[in-house]
C-alpha cells in the first residue's frame, strides 16, 4: 500500500535516511524542513520539499495536508539546545504540540516520533522504560514533555502516537551539532583522510545505533499491531562501546587515521549526563525488535559508505 508521508526534519541526518527508505518502498513523501538540503537524499526529484519552521502552526498544517502518517524526527539537537534554550522550547516542544494539532486537525492516522535517552537524566546505568524521567538539558526536558503530549493526544483524541527513545545514532552525513556527535565524526573524518580532535575522554562510555537500524526501528514501530502495544514511547538499546573502543576499531579499518583525544568540559558534562545503557525488553516483546549492526560491522560498513561516496 502507497502511503502519504510527511517527515519533519525531512532533510536532516535521520530524516533523509528514512526518507530514502520510504521513497525506496514506493510511498509518496514530502520532507519540511527550515532550511532544506538535499545532500543526503539519494533522488532528490522524487521528493516533495516544504520550507518550513516547526514552530509556526500553519507551516505545520500545510505540510500535513492529506498525510497518512507524520514521523516527526525535527528538532534542534543537545549542543545547540543548550546554547539557544528559547529556541529550542518552540522549535522541540512547541514545534511537537504543532504536529499533534495538526494530526488531529486533520485526520492524519499516525504521528511516530524521535526521542533520546536524554530523557532521563544523570547519574543512572540501565534505564528501562518504567524508570522515572529526570532530565538535565533542554533538550531532555522538551523530549519529555513532547511524549507527554503525545500519550495526551493519544488518549484524549485518539491520535495514533508512537516514539522510540533512542540512543546516539551514527552514520555517514551525521555531521556536528549534538552532544554525541563525536561518535560519528571519529569515524567519519578518518574515512575522508581527516584528522579529528575527539571531545571527550577515552573513557567515556554512551550507547550508539547504526542508522540503518534506527530508521529499521522506526518503519517496523509504525507497522507494529496496536493490540500488542503497552507503551506509546519505546527504549530501543543500541551498544555501549567506550570512545576508545571505537578508536581502536577505525584505526584497525582506517590504519592511517588521525584520532586525538582532547576532552571538551561543556561535552563531557552533557554526554556523561545521560545513562550509559537503555534496556529495551519491552519492545523486543511488544513488537519484535532487534538489533542487527554490532560495532566492528557498524565501523566496516560506515567507512565503506564514506569510501564509496567519494569514490
Amino acid at each position: 500500500m502507497t502511503l502519504n508521508v510527511l517527515i519533519t526534519g525531512g532533510t536532516g541526518f535521520i530524516g533523509a535516511y528514512l526518507a530514502n527508505t520510504l521513497q525506496k518502498a514506493g510511498n509518496n513523501v514530502t520532507l519540511l524542513d527550515i532550511a532544506p538540503r538535499r545532500e543526503l537524499l539519494n533522488q532528490p526529484s522524487e521528493f516533495e520539499f516544504i520550507r518550513g519552521d516547526l514552530a509556526e502552526l500553519s507551516h505545520v498544517l500545510e505540510a500535513a495536508l492529506e498525510k497518512d502518517v507524520i514521523y516527526h524526527t525535527g528538532a534542534l539537537l543537545s549542543a545547540s539546545a543548550e546554547e539557544f534554550p528559547v529556541t529550542a522550547y518552540r522549535v522541540n516542544l512547541e514545534g511537537t504540540f504543532n504536529v499533534l494539532e495538526a494530526a488531529r486537525l486533520l485526520g492524519v492516522d499516525s504521528v511516530i516520533f524521535t526521542s533520546t535517552a536524554a530523557t532521563y537524566g544523570s547519574g543512572l546505568e540501565t534505564v528501562d522504560d518504567q524508570t522515572i524521567q529526570r532530565p538535565t538539558t533542554m533538550y531532555g526536558v522538551c523530549k519529555v514533555a513532547s511524549e507527554r503530549l503525545g500519550e495526551y493526544y493519544h488518549h484524549k483524541f485518539g491520535v495514533n502516537f508512537r516514539g522510540l527513545r533512542f540512543p546516539s545514532i551514527l552514520g555517514a552525513g551525521r555531521g556536528p551539532g549534538g552532544a554525541s556527535s563525536y561518535k560519528s565524526l571519529m569515524i567519519e573524518y578518518p574515512a575522508r583522510g581527516m584528522p579529528y580532535d575527539v571531545c571527550v575522554k577515552e573513557t567515556t562510555r554512551l550507547p550508539l545505533m547504526y542508522i540503518h537500524d534506527a530508521v529499521r526501528a522506526l518503519m517496523q514501530l509504525f507497522l507494529a499491531n496496536e493490540d500488542k502495544l503497552n507503551h506509546r514511547v519505546y527504549n530501543i538499546a543500541g551498544i555501549t562501546p567506550s570512545a576508545r573502543d571505537i578508536a581502536d576499531l577505525v584505526r584497525k579499518h582506517v590504519p592511517d587515521a588521525q584520532l586525538s583525544f582532547k576532552p571538551d568540559k561543556d561535552t563531557v558534562n552533557i554526554v556523561e549526563s545521560w545513562p550509559r545503557s537503555l534496556d529495551d525488553t519491552c519492545a523486543q516483546e511488544d513488537w519484535g525488535w532487534g538489533l542487527t549492526y554490532d560495532l566492528e560491522e557498524l565501523v566496516m560498513d560506515f567507512v565503506k559508505s564514506i569510501r564509496s561516496r567519494n569514490e
